[in-house]
């Protein structure tokens, strides 16, 4: 439960006032608020990926262990219904999300692309994709990208890549890595490439970033967050949450994320000229519920 220290210090980082922020903290007792302390202390720069290590203890702890889980069943389902010849897995991580998933579904694609700007993150799902062909003897083609959604889409619009097509573009966690403007032309895009879309994000609420709503609902749904945590905690929320939260308020922090509500993606989507664009409820989580979209695009594959 947060003491009010992490919200006062949140809300000055929305107006710069660093010291402020530190003067805040410096009083709160709560987990969040010592770690926030330490966070600013070396005035609280650093990408959230610095440190991957930090990432992949995040996702495999808390909350996340349910929530992975639900994602992991929806990404079968889709595989043994549809049945697709080839998945494009856009910021696949170190593969928390694909391999259950891979390993659940009774029908696997003959082709995986895999895309991932994190070299770390990719390296460690190669692997567990090598091991996961290994064990189910699959002769499932893989290849991998080191490198983002807009560059690939950019690529692909000038023709500088290769003329691909895929039955499914599946992203999970990671659209909204992507800011809003580019995003929508990004999905735009792809569209004509893919024919079936899923995509799993938080329903986040639809207030004003940095608004005193906002700041509000960051410190508490962060506080419960880290509560989590216990002999990773302080390697989760410096090398990943901190980060995370204090980027999307402090004025020239790098932010690391973009999201918005269920009906924002579907308005996004369908601006981007997605059809038969749908929502449905995927996970309760300690930030906000987590749930699918799945759209149809243009290329009529699947």
């Amino acid at each position: 439960m947060s003491d009010g220290s992490v919200e006062r210090a949140l809300g000055a980082l929305v107006v710069g006032d660093v010291d402020g922020a530190r003067r805040e903290v410096s009083r709160g007792g709560t987990p969040l608020a010592r770690a926030l302390a330490e966070h600013l202390r070396d005035d609280g720069h650093g990408s959230v990926y610095d440190q991957p290590a930090a990432f992949e203890a995040f996702i495999r702890g808390g909350g996340n262990v349910g929530l992975y889980a639900a994602v992991s069943a929806a990404l079968a389902d889709l595989y043994d219904r549809h049945r697709p010849t080839s998945v494009l897995d856009v910021g696949c991580g170190d593969g928390t999300a694909l391999l259950p998933a891979l390993a659940a579904a009774s029908h696997h694609p003959g082709r995986l692309d895999l895309l991932e700007p994190s070299a770390p993150l990719l390296d460690a799902a190669l692997r567990e994709v090598g091991r996961w062909q290994d064990a189910a003897g699959s002769g499932t083609q893989v290849t991998s990208r080191p490198t983002t959604a807009q560059v690939l889409a950019a690529d692909l619009a000038a023709g500088t890549g290769e003329d691909a097509t895929w039955d499914v573009l599946q992203s999970t966690f990671a659209l909204h890595t992507v800011e809003h403007g580019p995003r929508t032309e990004v999905l735009r895009r792809l569209r004509p490439r893919v024919d079936r879309l899923a995509v799993v994000e938080f329903d986040v609420p639809d207030v004003a970033v940095g608004s005193p709503e906002h700041v509000r609902f960051l410190a508490r749904t962060y506080e419960q967050g880290l509560a989590e945590y216990t002999d990773d905690r302080d390697l989760v929320a410096q090398g990943f949450l901190l980060p995370v939260l204090t980027g999307q308020l402090r004025p020239g922090a790098v932010r690391a994320t973009f999201e918005q509500p269920a009906g924002a993606w579907t308005r996004q989507l369908e601006d981007a000229g997605w059809a038969d664009v749908a929502v449905r409820p995927l996970h309760d989580y300690w930030s906000s519920p987590a749930f699918l979209l799945t759209a149809r695009g243009g290329a009529g594959a699947v």
